[in-house]
Formats: C-alpha cells, structure tokens, sequence
C-alpha cells in the first residue's frame, strides 16, 4: 500500500510537471504574440493596451494599472476603474507627489461625484523601469496562481513596453519638434496650416461652423524696448498660456509670428467666437506679468472670421487678418468685428423718448 502510495504521488508530481509544463509554452506563445503586436502601436495608450491585453490573457488579473512619469505629472492605465480610490494613495506616494491634480487617466475619465469602493492592496505586486527617457510602474493583483515563470513573463512584457515607448517618446519629440513653437508651446505657422485644413475638411464633411480669432499684443516693441527681450519672451509665454487654458479642448492655437496668434475654432459661428475673443481681451488686459521688480500689463487686439460658403483657407486667414487691422485702427485692446448689443423691442412712443 506505501508503494502504491508512493507511486501516486510521483505520479500526480509527473502529471502536475508535464500540465505545467504545457501551460507556460502556451503562456509564452501569447506572449510571443503580444511582444511582435507592441511594435506595430503608434501611441503610448495603444502600447499600454496591449501590455494589459497580454496580462489579462496569461494571469487573468484582478488589478492592472500602469503609472508612467511625465513632465508636470503621471499619465496612469487602469483596469478595473473601481480600484481607483485604492490606488491613487499609492501612486502618489511612490512618485513624490503631494496631490492628484498631476495625475492623468489615459482610459477612463473620472467626475468629482464619482462613488469610490476602498480595496485591500495586500497582494498586490509591482514591477519598475527607468530608462534614458522614461520612467514608469506597473501595478497587479493577479488572479490566477502566479508561478515563478509568470514573473519572468511581466519582466519580458515590460521590457518590450519599454522599447516600444521609449521609441514612440522620441518620435513625438522630434514631430513635436517640427511642430511646436518652442518658445509658447503652441503650434508653428505652418503646423496651424495643416490643422487648419483638417478642420475645414471636418466641418465641411459634417456641415459644421468654423470660425477663426487672430490676435496681436498691442505695442509689444515697447515692451521689449523698454523691459528687454527676456520680459518680451516672458510676457508671450504667459499670454500665450492664459489663451489656451481658457480655450476648450478642440481648440487649436498657434503663433502665427512674433507677437501674432491665431486660433481655430471648431464647431464656432462668428458671434461664439467673438464673445470667446472679447473674454480674452479683458482677461489680458486684466493680467500683471512679474519680470524681476517690474509689473507689466499689455493689451491685445482681436480679429475674428467664420467659414464661408466656399471653404477657402486663404479667404478665412484674410478676413480674420482684416479684421484685426481694423482693430488696431479702432484704437486697439478691441475685436473686430465688434458684439453689437439689441435692446429689446419699445413702443414708438418709447423710441421717440429714447431719441429725445
């Protein structure tokens, strides 16, 4: 009976090998496949997506979060969403931040009222890398048996992440690059161009408005002459910054050249994007730029266009251009064209009074 006993139990260890055995070639094929797709993603979530894919097909996880560092914050991945109040403390903990404003969901958006389930994090694993240009963990709970072969697996998934973003990272540089102002951060002339072709096909495809701003701070030459071009720059950095957080999403805005910007603005008629400018025009004029002991307020003059019936390119820039001479010689700190006020309907005898 202890032989039979015995012979079980080598038996049932023969078994266990051969299944185990079987299971991690098949885990490493998935893998095999998962690796050769990381190289065919064009965008860092994309790349993301397939580590998690991978996870989710070898370990079946409970958790999945990857949290990747970039300048001014952490873009994170996570699955599921419901073990984002859980998370979010350890996260901050281990990238030395002091609130969660910097941290960015590339799959879910959350809301301020949103309900949170608190998880016990006991479990949970986590694997790091850093590289020249990149920094990054990732977080799992799995729910399969984890075997010291899967761990293995993570390790070769994220060394191929880590090619895969550290290659997609410079190629946005260097598009980034061609296509930035490197002084405000907004687009270039010409990359606003090819924006502004794209948009027009948009509207025009889904019969949509479109309208443009184009904006010049007045007497900027002063400024320089009088505070030098290190305050020059600042003062286009720091207007140029007000512009865009105060724009929405969709919107795009460029330096159109030296002190002159121009934004476009999808799904806009004329008089939205003239109430847009005019919003603009007082925040600016409103604004105190601190350059060493010196304050320095300056003002801006708009010119505002919308899409006609031919689409034109060149015809919207031009009337948004006119526009903002017009401006200028209407005194500037102004748009044109201007909001004209209705006042409501009167009776004659109202009018006549009014007039009188």
């Amino acid at each position: 009976m202890q032989t039979m006993g015995r012979l079980s139990g080598k038996m049932a260890a023969l078994v266990s090998m051969i299944f185990n055995s079987a299971r991690k070639q098949a885990d490493h094929k998935k893998l095999a496949r998962h690796i050769l797709a990381l190289n065919q993603k064009q965008s860092p979530a994309d790349i993301i997506h397939e580590v998690a894919l991978c996870l989710k097909n070898i370990l079946d996880y409970r958790l999945f979060a990857f949290a990747m560092k970039k300048e001014g914050g952490v873009d994170v991945w996570l699955d599921p969403r419901m073990y984002k109040k859980s998370l979010e403390d350890v996260i901050l903990k281990d990238f030395g931040m002091g609130n969660k404003d910097g941290l960015n969901y590339l799959n879910h958006r959350f809301y301020e009222d949103e309900p949170g389930l608190s998880f016990d994090m006991k479990g949970l694993l986590y694997y790091e890398i850093h590289e020249e240009n990149l920094s990054f963990r990732l977080y799992i709970m799995a729910e399969k048996q984890f075997f010291l072969y899967h761990d293995e697996i993570v390790n070769l998934i994220l060394q191929g992440a880590s090619v895969a973003l550290s290659r997609q990272i410079k190629m946005e540089n260097l598009r980034d690059a061609a296509v930035i102002d490197p002084l405000t951060g907004c687009y270039n002339r010409r990359e606003f161009e090819n924006q502004l072709n794209r948009t027009i096909s948009g509207a025009i495809r889904h019969k949509t408005k479109l309208s443009l701003f184009m904006f010049d701070l007045d007497h900027f030459k002063t400024i320089n002459d009088t505070y030098g071009h290190l305050a020059g720059d600042k003062v286009l950095k720091e207007i140029s910054a007000l512009v865009q957080q105060n724009m929405r999403t969709g919107d795009i805005l460029a330096r159109y050249g030296g002190e002159e910007f121009i934004a476009i603005l999808p799904e806009t008629d004329k008089i939205k994007a003239m109430e847009l400018a005019d919003r603009l025009r007082i925040q600016i004029s409103r604004k105190e730029i601190l350059h060493g002991n010196d304050r320095i307020k300056i003002t801006a003059s708009f010119g505002v266009s919308e899409m006609d019936r031919h689409a034109d390119m060149g015809r919207i820039i031009q009337d948004a251009d006119t526009m903002l001479y017009k401006a200028k010689l209407n005194g500037r700190n102004t748009v044109m064209p201007g909001i004209i006020k209705i006042l409501p309907e009167k009776s004659p005898d109202l009018l006549k009074e009014n007039m009188n």
